[in-house]
């Protein structure tokens, strides 16, 4: 009889235990709900990426809205007086990344991820790419030493209001080689040009993949980029050869020859190019082929 009320006793004592166990469990579940709750941000993030060349750029920032306030300007009235330093967006500041080494504003940057400052001014910013990604609004332990890139560029006025700072990645030139950043809040609007370099990447791919069938992207590359013609028109011709239909493999070919001063090859092969597009129906390759021709007379 001893040995079962002393096993309804302990029965009770664990039964009792596991009920504030679970009671515990149950309340921190409800303060981790309670913490999970979401509202909408003051400065909502935003993220914009593109690439450039072969070269992946991205910038995340905390978007800041104006909210009547005076952004840019001289004095203790506006936001971001001329002078003060600034990290470019809200919260943690605004970080860019490049895939690849690139140049910004003359500067070499190697490839990683940085913070973005700047000091506004009435008629130049001075805009910095820095190293120490936990810095945030910190100012007063901004280190120049951990600058990988510090230039200046010139604002212009916009001629509608931005109330939401906005980054943007445009501008890419016709070669790819280079892009703007641009950041505009408010009435203003400053970009800075980011230059990359592929070449060396395109010629090591070329190296290693013209064995297979990449001929017209190489040669397609050389004649682009006014590299040696006489391998370009090498690699046509091959491309060429093995699908007789391709009229834009012939036509890359007439244009090398017409280059290389060839003008009856060059006839010849956009002759094939032309009779190729017809019979696929390919409109604009037959009249680019027309234009090519007369240029030949």
């Amino acid at each position: 009889m001893r040995k079962y009320f002393k096993f309804v006793t302990m029965f009770k004592q664990q039964k009792y235990f596991m009920k504030t166990i679970l009671s515990i469990v149950l309340s921190a579940a409800c303060l981790i709900a309670e913490a999970q709750i979401k509202a909408p941000s003051a400065s909502p993030a935003g993220v914009v990426s593109t690439v450039v060349g072969l070269t992946d750029v991205k910038i995340e920032y905390s978007r800041p809205r104006v909210r009547g306030r005076k952004i840019f300007g001289e004095g203790s009235a506006y936001l971001q007086s001329y002078g003060s330093l600034w990290r470019a967006g809200a919260n943690n500041g605004s970080k860019i990344t490049f895939s690849d080494d690139v140049t910004v504003e003359g500067t070499k940057v190697v490839a990683g991820q940085y913070l973005i400052y700047a000091w506004p001014g009435a008629n130049e910013w001075t805009i910095s790419l820095y190293k120490d990604l936990e810095l945030g609004g910190d100012y007063e332990h901004y280190d120049k030493t951990k600058e990988a890139a510090n230039f200046k560029v010139k604002p212009t006025k916009l001629s509608e209001k931005v109330e939401t700072l906005t980054y943007e990645i445009g501008d890419i030139s016709d070669d790819s080689k280079t892009a703007k950043v641009q950041l505009a809040w408010e009435n203003t609007s400053v970009k800075f040009t980011i230059a990359v370099d592929f070449d060396s990447k395109v010629m090591e791919s070329i190296k290693k993949n013209t064995g297979t069938n990449n001929f017209y992207t190489a040669a397609n590359y050389y004649f682009e980029n006014g590299k040696d013609l006489k391998q370009a028109l090498e690699w046509a011709t091959i491309a060429a050869s093995a699908n007789k239909d391709a009229y834009w493999i012939w036509l890359l070919k007439a244009k090398i020859q017409k280059s290389l001063g060839d003008k009856k090859a060059a006839l010849e092969s956009s002759t094939a190019s032309k009779a190729a597009a017809e019979k696929a129906k390919n409109m604009d390759y037959v009249k680019m082929n027309d234009e090519l021709q007369k240029s030949l007379k």
